[in-house]
């Protein structure tokens, strides 16, 4: 039924008559189809198994650490907005600016993929830049991250001037 309601959506859409009969014959067979995944969906769900768990350890600004259990595939800006954590992510994971710029702890900076030519030019951008510097949105958890710590920095560049807080999608 998914498949007959877009198709039918499309030709509304394009203000094309609908193809009554086309419709129909489609409808007298089977069609098949996978689970749609909606965007935001694989953030939300928890870890299936204990080989996907991922341990993470936040330190917000004033220091308190908070200890989350992420999965593996997770992205980490999308985990801090999950579990309430203070990074606004203002360009929600589009790469478009720095507000969910961390602090890598040094025993995990390798294990890292490298930055991107665009990833390191924001960071040039971002205030209290130190060579661990990342952002959270480029990092995606994978079962080698297992412990890491992630440091919030004292400040970030805010795109919002009005006191607006994230929340999670």
């Amino acid at each position: 039924m998914f498949v007959l309601r877009q198709l039918y959506l499309f030709y509304t859409k394009q203000r094309m008559c609908t193809p009554i009969n086309h419709l129909i014959k489609l409808s007298n067979h089977k069609i098949h189809t996978s689970k749609v995944t909606f965007h935001g969906e694989y953030e939300m769900q928890d870890p299936k198994t204990e080989a996907d768990i991922v341990n993470v350890t936040f330190i917000d600004k004033a220091g308190k650490k908070i200890k989350i259990k992420g999965k593996v595939g997770d992205n980490v800006l999308y985990l801090a907005h999950r579990h309430e954590i203070d990074i606004e992510g203002a360009c929600e994971a589009s790469l478009a600016c720095t507000t969910c710029h961390v602090y890598v702890h040094h025993d995990y900076v390798d294990k890292l993929s490298t930055p991107d030519e665009r990833e390191e030019d924001l960071l040039d951008l971002a205030p209290f830049l130190k060579e661990n510097s990342r952002l959270g949105c480029q990092i995606i958890l994978k079962k080698e991250l297992d412990g890491i710590e992630l440091e919030l920095p004292k400040a970030t560049r805010n795109f919002y001037v009005d006191g607006h807080t994230p929340t999670s999608h």
